[in-house]
């Protein structure tokens, strides 16, 4: 376990478990994170028989707000239970909040600080990815060291283009193009360098996008996938006039895929894949993000809706887990 209940030394087993929320933070995800903040935060709300919620602000510039005034982390962490970790890309995925609250010895939604870290960077993640034989683009790692004339003729001879281009330590799209010539991939290169100083060239892999949500120790799976969903389902487009379809047995795979993946991040508690289905029927897992984001206009509350879930019944389950 990441943490301890001993962090409010004064809780009473009858109180009302006090909810530190996270969100905000110095991410380009910071909108994002605002909104699965007020996702949480209204799930919790709607238990307040149990849970009392307590909005931590974080600014884009790190600074911890709690009822408008700011606190260094541990002050606006006073007292509570448990953290629910509503942060997304850089301090909130890459392991740095997650150390600080690991040092606190408070317990806290998601995975530790080194499954975090891991699961973001999507070089390594990629590697571990193969280790478990779960099929994923091929790819080279380019730094500002190893960046020249000769390793992007290497590339060059030795992929299909287009291919993509993205940062290896980022979240989401961020930062992601594609390259259809040499002097494209050479350009590309040298802009993603500002958002990562490692660059992942990917192959391109032509297909539909899927994600699978898996949640621990539900239904009595140590793992458990929720169904895949894909963005057309997100946009609200009938079933019935979607040209993408999976079958039940591709389902599933993605399911097993999804499941190996977060075990051999060894991530906690939940957290969501990305996949590519080609037209030949083939799926690639791209990346696994150990905190998914969860508001309406995402997959993920789709996914629980669709399994029969309330908010509310997922964020007291995963606050169970953490605590």
């Amino acid at each position: 376990m990441k943490g301890n209940l001993g962090y409010n030394k004064d809780m009473n087993l009858s109180s009302k478990i006090k909810v530190a929320v996270l969100r905000g933070g110095p991410s380009s995800d910071y909108d994002a994170s605002l909104k699965t903040g007020e996702y949480i935060l209204s799930a919790l709300r709607d238990m307040s028989e149990v849970y009392e919620p307590v909005d931590i602000f974080i600014s884009k510039n790190g600074e911890w707000h709690r009822k408008g005034l700011v606190y260094e982390p541990h002050r606006a962490l006073e007292h509570s239970d448990v953290v629910w970790n509503a942060l997304h890309g850089s301090y909130g995925e890459d392991g740095q909040v997650e150390r600080l609250l690991e040092s606190l010895q408070i317990p806290f939604t998601g995975s530790s600080a080194v499954a975090s870290a891991l699961a973001l960077n999507k070089e390594m993640a990629r590697r571990l990815y193969r280790k478990h034989s779960l099929l994923t683009p091929a790819h080279e790692l380019i730094t500002e060291d190893n960046f020249g004339e000769e390793r992007l003729i290497d590339i060059f001879r030795n992929f299909l283009f287009p291919v993509i281009v993205k940062p290896a330590n980022t979240s989401g799209s961020l930062g992601v193009s594609l390259a259809h010539t040499f002097l494209e991939l050479k350009q590309t290169i040298k802009e993603t360098f500002a958002h990562s100083p490692r660059v992942l060239v990917e192959e391109f892999i032509k297909g539909n996008e899927v994600s699978c949500v898996v949640i621990e120790d539900v239904k009595g799976e140590r793992i458990h996938a929720l169904l895949p969903a894909s963005p057309e389902l997100q946009r609200g487009e009938p079933s019935s006039k979607s040209k993408f379809k999976l079958e039940i047995e591709e389902s599933k795979r993605i399911e097993e895929m999804a499941k190996r993946a977060h075990e051999a991040l060894g991530l906690s508690h939940y957290s969501g894949s990305g996949f590519i289905v080609t037209p030949q029927r083939k799926i690639y897992i791209l990346e696994t993000s150990s905190l998914p984001m969860l508001h309406e206009n995402s997959l993920v509350p789709r996914s629980l809706h669709a399994a029969g879930w309330r908010p509310r019944d997922f964020v007291d389950h995963v606050l169970r887990l953490a605590v």
